[in-house]
């Protein structure tokens, strides 16, 4: 019986692109690949890896590596990796966008990491889809593309023939994704384990900082930012704010969240939990007196606010994140495993 022709996965050099991520891939697929393998996976497709580059002489990206070598075949995937300098403009994105509607419209799922979604944005693509990039860029992305859907909690999301993910290490998570598309959910896993790096399922909110807009325009609204940084947002009202910005509630209100993009109470809400985040980093104060500090008498509502905004419990967020206490629990595992071995 003829063997099925490889899955090739494409990743895109496009200027600036970051190298750590095209060869993090590489490394990545063609481990499954070897995984797969040994385990005697004989039903898993094969995956041919591949690089392309826009050349002088050329009209359209070519093949710069080839982990099968082949004149033949095009790509099931084409990736545009992360970038370490800023997204790619319109101008510079022109090259690529004909060729990248070709072979979406061919059959090829586009991806993207982190500033890489400013280039599939170009396309057109993704206009009314729902996608996701790294949360520093979210206000950026907004304004370039306003009839795209932008999920900046979410690390990675999967559309089928479009799939994208958040921050510059998000990488892993798409690849990791691939592999359990192409190779299956158990070979997925053992990669994970082999690399060290967690499956996909994390959350880009679990990481993100809270970056009001500030470049709005509206003075007015822009001192109130201040005023609440400064102060924490700690007892604050409507009328309070309203009051130092010289407004009518209704209208501070209105102008309040043309600016800001959000209402006053999410946005100090949010203010409040990245002070808490903090807290958690890098104290060991109890979560009840981490609640009182930032502002909320009530620590169940201030564990429903954070749990809703962050996506972890505040405890959960503590033991992921503050170096005293993933010391503390290596030191218990090391324990444990001693006094097994004992």
């Amino acid at each position: 019986m003829p063997k099925n022709p490889p899955i090739e996965i494409g990743i895109v050099l496009y200027p600036n692109a970051q190298m750590a991520a095209v060869l993090g891939l590489t490394d990545l697929l063609v481990l499954a690949q070897q995984l797969a393998a040994r385990h005697g996976e004989v039903h898993v497709p094969t995956l041919r890896i591949s690089h392309w580059e826009l050349q002088d002489a050329q009209r359209e990206p070519v093949r710069v590596y080839d982990s099968l070598p082949s004149k033949s075949g095009c790509p099931e995937v084409l990736i545009l990796p992360p970038s370490l300098e800023e997204p790619l403009s319109s101008l510079c994105a022109q090259p690529y966008l004909a060729w990248l509607l070709a072979r979406h419209q061919a059959g090829a799922t586009l991806a993207s990491v982190c500033a890489g979604a400013f280039l599939l944005g170009e396309t057109g693509l993704l206009a009314g889809r729902t996608i996701t990039t790294h949360w520093l860029y979210a206000e950026k992305f907004i304004e370039r593309f306003p009839d795209v859907n932008l999920d900046v909690d979410q690390l990675i999301i999967d559309s089928d023939d479009i799939l994208t993910a958040g921050g510059a290490m998000a990488w892993t998570d798409l690849g990791l994704r691939l592999v359990d598309r192409y190779l299956g959910a158990a070979v997925m896993i053992d990669t994970a384990q082999m690399l060290l790096v967690d499956p996909p399922g994390r959350q880009q909110r679990y990481y993100s900082a809270f970056a009001p807009r500030l470049s709005h325009g509206d003075d007015a609204i822009l001192a109130i930012q201040h005023w609440l940084e400064e102060t924490g947002a700690k007892d604050v009202s409507l009328a309070d704010m309203a009051r130092r910005a010289n407004l009518e509630e209704r209208t501070f209100l209105r102008r309040f969240r043309k600016a800001t993009g959000m209402t006053t109470t999410d946005y100090t809400q949010r203010l409040r939990v990245g002070r808490a985040r903090r807290m958690l980093q890098t104290t060991v104060a109890p979560i009840d007196t981490v609640a009182w500090e930032v502002g909320y008498s009530d620590p169940g509502a201030f564990r429903k606010v954070f749990t809703r905004i962050v996506g972890l419990t505040p405890g959960d967020y503590r033991r992921r994140f503050n170096a005293d206490e993933r010391m503390a629990q290596t030191r218990d595992e090391s324990a444990q495993t001693t006094a097994v071995k004992n």
